[in-house]
């Protein structure tokens, strides 16, 4: 089943319940990493303290986010508030930058001027414990994404893997440093979680930009759409297919070629039923099709020609 092939209510549903438990993580994980660093000192566990304080913000960001994308069009926004994802995608994607930078000044400093960590028993415990809550996180998140395309959850996700990988890390840098003496490898660690966090920025600044910029739908859906529109062997062929996605909604645009002699009454029944066997696998699609007189087409929309 299409990953579209949701309501824009079922959508909300799921990416509400999963933004709620986000938050909730998010705001247990740096409380338990905010005592357990000052503790012990730890600079990895500061740059792990540092990546979940971020993903709070970026959590709570989203669970905005995804409730406003839902909402209705109005007078002022016709195609809805869907890209409202998008740009709660780009705001996580700017924290994460400012988060990797913070890390790895304090771990350059670290490195440069060593310092033991105490508490090394309490902050070993609380970044197992931060691991186990993030994975339970990562898996609800993914679940979802697997029944819709939330930018914003999306991003999210992305968040949370860069904090697995970090807390990870961080267990090991903060267990070298207290029980071998090893400092050094604590300041390693929070250079490493520095690079996962840029490199999960990277990855939510564009997926976040496709969405803002009306980036095609993957071929494999414009393909379905393509095969529900000429299911009817009257319709000859649809071309200027164009696609977007939108937070939980997507739109699709196309002409059809119908018979030069059809009525318009006709014409119209085609094009319906054309729409509802596309609502079956894309029921939160916005769906306008013209239609054309099979070889009597003419171009349309200047410079918006189809590209392929």
């Amino acid at each position: 089943m299409s990953v579209h092939g949701l309501t824009a209510q079922e959508t909300a549903r799921l990416t509400r319940r999963v933004t709620t438990l986000s938050v909730a993580t998010a705001l247990v994980l740096t409380v338990l990493k905010a005592v357990a660093w000052q503790a012990s000192g730890s600079t990895a566990l500061l740059a792990s303290l540092a990546d979940s304080s971020l993903d709070l913000i970026a959590s709570l960001a989203t669970f905005f986010a995804v409730r406003y994308a839902v909402a209705p069009p109005d007078a002022e926004h016709r195609f809805g508030h869907g890209k409202t994802e998008a740009f709660a995608g780009l705001l996580q994607a700017g924290l994460v930058f400012a988060s990797a930078a913070l890390v790895a000044r304090e771990a350059v400093a670290r490195l440069l001027d060593p310092r033991p960590i105490g508490e090394g028993a309490w902050a070993v415990g609380v970044m197992a414990v931060s691991t186990v809550l993030t994975l339970v996180l990562i898996r609800a998140q993914t679940l979802v994404l697997r029944k819709t395309t939330s930018v914003a959850v999306s991003g999210d996700r992305a968040h949370y893997l860069s904090d697995l990988a970090s807390n990870l890390i961080a267990l090991v840098g903060v267990a070298c440093a207290a029980w071998l003496g090893l400092t050094g490898v604590d300041a390693v660690a929070a250079l490493l979680i520095a690079a996962l966090l840029l490199w999960g920025a990277v990855g939510v600044f564009r997926e976040a930009s496709a969405q803002l910029l009306d980036r095609e739908l993957p071929d494999a859906e414009r393909d379905e759409i393509r095969r529900l529109a000429l299911a009817d062997p009257r319709i000859s062929g649809v071309h200027q297919l164009r696609t977007r996605a939108s937070g939980p909604y997507v739109h699709i645009q196309m002409h059809m070629e119908l018979a030069p002699d059809v009525s318009l009454e006709a014409a119209h029944q085609l094009i319906v039923a054309a729409e509802k066997r596309i609502l079956e696998s894309f029921p939160a699609a916005d769906i306008l099709i013209h239609a054309d007189p099979r070889g009597r087409a003419e171009p349309h929309g200047g410079a918006f020609q189809e590209a392929r």
